[in-house]
């Protein structure tokens, strides 16, 4: 269905009966946003609804006008939903469609929606009610990656793993401290996402084009209506700011690396060269040519789009860093950046939570990788401080000891007790007591470490904070 309004020439965007003529074509696919803002049409739609019944109780218009203004909006927003209601990129974004067939439905009803506002804070105060509906479900899928992660952590309480610095084996650390490092993470991200929000629930609505309106009307009725907190102080900034728009964005695209960093764990484990774990089916693709690959492809596209989401935050900011006061036409550039953005979010954080609820780990290689490469080294230095001696000397004749291991071939429990003593007198038998890799993360046994009881005591406690509402 197309829209056929009497009159429509007078609705074509904003133009109206100020301009003889339309916009050249080419002019008007750049200046159209329909093919992206219609992501706004229920926010839009709730906002003009709340608006209409503050105009009648503020006695504006009448109550007949904004009920049947609501039920019209109603159906413009089941017609457009189900397809039966065609956009037109002509009247340019999903506000001016949703009003022309409201006008078309209802008639001077629906002419009377625009008093005491405009359009730009008509689009503030949606765009704002999008980015709190979205970023709530960001929360919820970052939850929903945590609780796999917490669970994946648990069944590998006692499995190994070497810990890297320079992608180096450094020391031996519990699988699950590992993951749980990505659940600190996360917990961060789904701080600054909660953070933004408030800044974020406070209503623009009333604010005009940029010098509010001369009508009595009610502010913080209608965002109290809206589910915001406040109403914006300043006419001026509210018309033109985006601020909440970076700082979504802000926050998504250091989730979206911190994404990456564990899509990138998974490539490497995945590998024949490490060989420590096997992603499931479901999130892998095969080779054109050589049928024996199975390439972690999701892994490395989560990795891939963080380069993407940065650049909707760069792509923002410079927007935003030359613009007087108060709204500009740049702004519309605003919009495709954070629907992007939140969408390649919500679809990473999906894909990785699956990835981990069904990836497999080869807990004997990983048990292997911990007993080469002297890693327990740093355990011998602090048997040596424990003992009196200072660390950095202690530093010192383990290097020795280490090099003398790598000259025989062998690992540091294979030297022998004469060995050890011939670098320190310090050294007793129940130092190779040390060199065993359970003993020695058990030893590390403070908050935040990779002890049993330290890991045992950070899973109850994240699963507490995930049930906490």
């Amino acid at each position: 269905m197309q829209l056929t309004l009497p009159g429509m020439a007078d609705m074509k965007g904003a133009r109206g009966r100020r301009f003889a003529s339309g916009l050249n074509p080419d002019a008007a696919d750049v200046n159209a946003s329909i093919n992206f803002d219609w992501r706004l049409l229920r926010h839009d739609v709730a906002g003009s609804k709340a608006h209409a019944r503050m105009l009648a109780r503020c006695g504006i218009i009448s109550q007949e006008d904004a009920e049947r203004t609501g039920e019209g909006l109603d159906r413009v927003c089941a017609e457009i939903e189900s397809g039966e209601l065609a956009l037109d990129p002509a009247l340019e974004d999903i506000h001016m469609n949703v009003e022309a067939r409201l006008i078309e439905l209802i008639g001077e009803a629906g002419q009377k929606l625009h008093t005491a506002r405009s359009r730009n804070d008509q689009v503030a105060t949606d765009m704002r009610l999008y980015v709190l509906t979205e970023a709530a479900g960001l929360i919820e899928r970052i939850d929903a990656l945590r609780r796999a992660l917490v669970d994946v952590a648990e069944r590998h309480i006692d499995t190994f793993i070497p810990g890297y610095t320079h992608l180096q084996r450094a020391q031996p650390v519990r699988l699950a401290h590992h993951l749980l490092a990505y659940d600190a993470m996360l917990t961060r991200d789904r701080g600054r996402i909660d953070d933004a929000m408030r800044r974020t629930a406070e209503c623009p609505l009333g604010a005009g084009a940029l010098a509010a309106t001369t009508f009595p009307i009610d502010r913080e009725g209608v965002a109290a209506e809206l589910g915001f907190s406040a109403v914006t102080r300043n006419s001026l900034d509210a018309a033109g700011d985006r601020d909440f728009a970076v700082e979504l964005i802000g926050a998504i695209a250091l989730c979206q690396t911190h994404l990456s960093r564990l899509a990138e764990e998974f490539v490497l484990w995945s590998s024949g060269e490490f060989g420590f774990a096997r992603l499931g089916e479901a999130y892998c693709s095969g080779s054109s040519i050589m049928p024996q690959k199975m390439n972690p492809d999701l892994a490395e596209l989560v990795r891939g789009k963080t380069g993407r989401v940065i650049g909707h935050w760069v792509s923002l900011m410079t927007v935003l860093k030359g613009l007087p006061l108060a709204y500009n036409k740049d702004l519309q550039e605003s919009q495709e950046p954070l629907y992007d953005a939140v969408e390649t979010l919500a679809a990473s954080l999906r894909v990785m939570a699956g990835m981990v609820e069904t990836v497999e780990f080869d807990t004997e290689r990983l048990r292997r990788a911990t007993e080469q490469g002297h890693l327990l080294a740093t355990e011998v230095a602090d048997y040596l401080a424990d003992r009196g001696l200072p660390f950095r000397e202690a530093h010192g004749i383990v290097g020795a000891l280490v090099r003398k291991a790598i000259e025989r071939g062998v690992e540091l429990d294979a030297l022998s007790l004469a060995d050890f003593r011939a670098e320190s007198d310090r050294f007793e038998s129940d130092v190779f007591d040390w060199l065993d890799v359970d003993r020695a993360v058990d030893r590390r046994d403070v908050i935040g470490g990779p002890s049993k009881r330290r890991i045992e005591a950070e899973i109850t406690r994240i699963r507490s904070e995930l049930e906490t509402p």
